[in-house]
This record gives structure tokens, sequence and C-alpha cells, in this order.
């Protein structure tokens, strides 16, 4: 009995189901055809790879565009796909066609894998998210594709427009521009820089808040949820443009050349990519050390629940705002959009904050024994960029030890299905205590 219930447990499903598909991305990299060389990724380079897809992260440590060939990148591509929805949706997608009934414990999976508050309706849900992907990345290869052409062949434009949208669209950053250049070529394009930044938003503000934004014509109304994660991804959005704009605007090696439309769409387009999705316009270890700073902390607080990104999320953070707000102004609720946020909620958030710090502390402590002579700021830097399954690098990753590449790995993973699923899948029993200590008091600040 007791090994059923372990069997049947949500979060172990999810850790171990990803893992599966992660070892089983691995083996496929480290097969002669999949690289351009014709002899395979050391296994763990392959694995390296193989977490970084399906954790929709973009951290490489071999050249996507030439170390691969089609297959391998097709494999790529795979694992960002089944990562970025979550491989419960694509089980549901596979049921469907097979005229399958869902039964209730793969619908209470496909809840824990979604974030959905509720198992009402859960089925679909996951219909309407594999409707919206498929969209939003249609959209995004159609444009990127006729843009593509008139820089290459038409056949070579169209695979490039394909991958770069599903890579954007699931926020991995993945790119087969070569030489680890990803997007820097069109740094002042506002066609590639626009679509790609449409397409790392809506895969970065969650499906709940696209359906909802979808069905709002007929129901008139936004949750709470959506509010939230609306107005906190737009405020980020807009200061991090203007900060990275400041900080940036006279630096001779990332804005300082370009026009003044080429700088806010410089500006622009780190900003979004740095909430979680890895793809620059502009040469990331060459910025100031304030604007990488302001990076990684766009990069920790991440995309929205319930989305193709990582992080603690916007709706952690807006509840940490609301609960410091309010013990600082003296009230007992903490109230966002005339609504009052339970304890749960903010003991959750203030966890996941937590637990995120302390992945981030230890894996960086780790990083400057393996990886001793890296600079500490670039060792913070990859660590954060794994955790928010970013993808943004400074340049370190490429030369990690096989140590520093287990690190990372296990960091990306941790970052993907987040520090409290993680955590679940490792503790055997939780449960409530049937009783209360009595109150105590400490002095706190």
């Amino acid at each position: 009995m007791r090994f059923r219930k372990i069997a049947y447990d949500p979060p172990k499903v999810l850790v171990f189901g990803f893992i599966l598909i992660i070892l089983i991305g691995a083996l496929f990299l480290s097969m002669p055809a999949a690289t351009a060389n014709g002899e395979g990724l050391p296994f763990i380079k392959a694995l390296f790879t193989a977490t970084s897809a399906t954790c929709v992260t973009g951290l490489v440590v071999v050249d996507t565009g030439t170390a691969f060939t089609k297959f391998g990148q097709i494999i790529i591509l795979l694992l960002i796909q089944i990562g970025g929805l979550g491989f419960m949706t694509f089980a549901t997608f596979f049921a469907f066609l097979l005229g399958k009934r869902i039964s209730l414990k793969e619908r209470i999976l496909l809840q824990e894998s979604l974030n959905n508050i509720s198992i009402e309706g859960i089925v679909r849900f996951a219909k309407r998210i594999l409707i919206f992907t498929a969209i939003f990345e249609t959209f995004g290869a159609i444009i990127l594709s006729i843009r593509f052409s008139f820089d290459m062949p038409n056949g070579k434009a169209i695979y490039y427009g394909i991958f770069h949208s599903v890579s954007n669209f699931n926020n991995a950053g993945f790119d087969l521009m070569g030489e680890f250049r990803s997007l820097t070529g069109y740094v002042d394009d506002p066609v590639v820089v626009l679509t790609v930044c449409l397409l790392i938003v809506m895969g970065g503000i969650g499906f709940i808040v696209i359906n909802e934004l979808y069905e709002y014509r007929r129901s008139g109304r936004l949750s709470l949820h959506t509010k939230i994660v609306l107005s906190f991804t737009i405020g980020l959005l807009v200061a991090g443009t203007l900060f990275i704009l400041l900080l940036e605007y006279t630096n001779s090696k990332t804005l300082g050349p370009l026009s003044p439309g080429g700088k806010i769409l410089g500006a622009l387009f780190q900003s979004v990519t740095a909430r979680t999705a890895g793809a620059n316009t502009i040469s990331i270890g060459d910025m100031t050390h304030s604007g990488l700073f302001l990076i990684i902390l766009l990069m920790f607080i991440g995309a929205s629940p319930g989305s193709t990104g990582g992080g603690i999320k916007t709706t952690t953070f807006a509840t940490l705002i609301g609960a410091v707000w309010s013990q600082i102004r003296g009230k007992e609720d903490v109230v966002l959009y005339r609504r009052r946020i339970g304890y749960e909620t903010i003991y959750k958030a203030l966890t996941v904050t937590m637990s995120a710090l302390f992945l981030i502390i230890l894996m960086t402590m780790l990083l400057t024994i393996t990886e001793e002579g890296a600079d500490f700021l670039a060792i913070l830097f990859e660590t954060t960029s794994a955790f928010g399954t970013v993808g943004l690098s400074m340049g370190l990753t490429p030369h990690l030890s096989p140590a520093g590449e287990l690190i990372i790995t296990i960091m990306m993973l941790a970052g993907r299905l987040g520090p409290l699923t993680v955590a679940y899948a490792i503790t055997f029993r939780r449960r409530q205590d049937p009783y209360k200590y009595p109150k105590g008091k400490i002095m706190i600040g």
C-alpha cells in the first residue's frame, strides 16, 4: 500500500516523468547521427543539453546551430515542446487522438502539471492550451520565416522560423544562428525583436491568463490572478527596459553604437528575455555590472504560474511586495485589488522565495569550488539563469567542468519543476500535526 501511495503521488510522478524524458533525450543526443562530427555528444554534455531543452532553459555547452545535425536539432525542438507544455499535456493530446478517456488520476496529474487551481474543466483547458500553442507558434513561424527569407534560402528560412518560434514561445532561448551569437545580428530589427518579444511574453504569462483573456468578451471579468500577472508583467517589462536603457545607453559594447530606436529595441528585448527566455540581441558578457545585476533580479522573479517559464513567479513577487507594504503600513491583512490574500498563500510565497534563495546560494557556492578561478559574478549569473530557466549566459557555461555541468543540470531541473514540487517529491509523508504548540514570542528586526 505504501509503495502505491508513493507511485501515484503527483509531484513524484512529475519529477520522475521529467527525468525519464531527459534521459531519453540524452540518449538520442549522444547518438552519432545527432552531431555534425558523427561522434555523438559525451553523455554528460548530452544530459546537460537534454535537461536544458526539456526544462526550456537554453543554456548550452555546445553551439546548437553548428554542433548538431538536423536530427539532433529536431530532438532538441521536441524536448523543448514537451518540456514547455508539460508531458502530461502531450499525454492528454495523444489520448484525444486515440479516443481514450482521461482517468481521474490522470486529471489530477494534469492539474498538478499545469499548476491549475481546480480539477474542474482541466481536460477542456488542456485542449485549449494545445490550440493556443499552435496559433502562437504558427504566427511566429510565419513572420520569422518571411523575415529570415531576406537573409537565407527559403527552405532554411522556414526551418529557422519554425525552430525559433517554438523555442521562444516556450521561453527556451535555443537558436541556430551559430557561434553562440543568438539574435545579436537582429538587435535593431523591429520585425524580429517585436515578434520574438510577443512570443516570449505570451508564453510567459501563463495559459490560465491567456484562457481568461480569450473568454473576457463573454465573461466580462478577470480573476485576481490574471490582474496581478498582467499588471506586474507590464510593470516589470517597462521598468526593466528603462533601467537597461539607462545603464547601457553609453556602453560601447552593447547599446552604445545603436541608433536611438535601436537602443530602445535592444533594451526592450533584454528586459523581456531576462524574465525567462534566454535569447539575446546584445552581448551579455559585455554589459555593465549594474546591468548584469538588474538581469539577475529579473531572472530570479521570472515568468508567471502555469507558463513555460521559471523563476519564483510574478504572483509570488507580488504577494511578498504586498505583505511588506501591509506590514509597513501597520495593516493586518495583505490586500491586492481589493481582495485579501490568505495567510497560506503568503506562507507559500515566502517558502518558494526562501527555497529559491537557498538553492542559488548553495549551487553558487559549489560552483565556486568546482570552477575555481571563474569570475564570481559570472557564476552567480549562470546559477540564477539556470534556476529561472532563462538561458542567458556570460559565457561561462561552455567552459564548465563536468562537475559544474552536473550542478547546473540539477539547478535547471529544480527551476523548471519548482522547489516545492521537488521538495514534495522527495518527502515521503506530508500531513498536518493533530495538535498545536502554545504560542511564543521572539524579537524581529
